[in-house]
């Protein structure tokens, strides 16, 4: 069996790079942070605009929320690990998949605007869908009983959130699809329009 020596050329640093990238920006929810100021929407836009194959625009986005939620689970523990078997889990992951998906719309038109555009539409997503399935499975959420008597009052509880939200999104979009602007300007195998 002839076996081609492994070149540098052969390794495709493009998808190392995206979910590096990627799984540094999951894991600063670890920081001191205001509540929703996360790049949750940000990473699913950016691996939806970037992965060349679809699975694993999905999936790494999905692991990095994984691995940072098993961390704070273990630094946090008690309510932090029943979080797992929660709907508000499932629902969070749904909004991510959700968002890569949309993230598909950036591919090869990724511009400062458009990444505005689709990050506020990404924050907007997270914010209808995360609140209707809170008040779908009437889960109570401490400090916020409006959650259990109706979706308008559910919804103007999530408010003051909300912003955090939006501002969060714009940081860590800004932060990722600036940053690898940046680094393909240094690194060649990076320049193709999906990696």
């Amino acid at each position: 069996m002839n076996r081609e020596p492994v070149t540098s050329a052969a390794i495709a640093p493009g998808p190392i790079a995206l979910a590096g990238l990627i799984l540094i920006a999951a894991l600063t929810r670890l920081l001191p942070h205001p509540p929703n100021f996360s790049p949750v929407e940000a990473i699913a836009l950016f691996g939806g605009a970037y992965f060349a194959a679809r699975k694993w625009a999905l999936l790494v986005p999905l692991a990095g929320m994984f691995v940072s939620d098993l961390v704070l689970a273990r630094m946090m523990g008690g309510s932090y690990s029943e979080y797992f078997s929660t709907p508000s889990f499932w629902i969070v992951y749904a909004c991510i998949a959700l968002t890569t998906l949309m993230g598909f719309g950036l591919r090869g038109k990724v511009t400062g605007a458009r990444v505005l555009g689709y990050s506020l539409a990404g924050s907007v997503l997270f914010f209808l869908v995360s609140n209707f399935g809170v008040w779908l499975t009437a889960q109570m959420v401490p400090g916020y009983p409006a959650c259990t008597t109706g979706l308008v009052p559910c919804y103007a509880q999530a408010l003051p959130f909300f912003q955090w939200t939006v501002l969060g999104t714009l940081f860590y979009s800004a932060l990722l699809f600036g940053g690898f602007a940046l680094l393909r300007r240094h690194v060649p195998a990076l320049r193709a329009q999906t990696v």
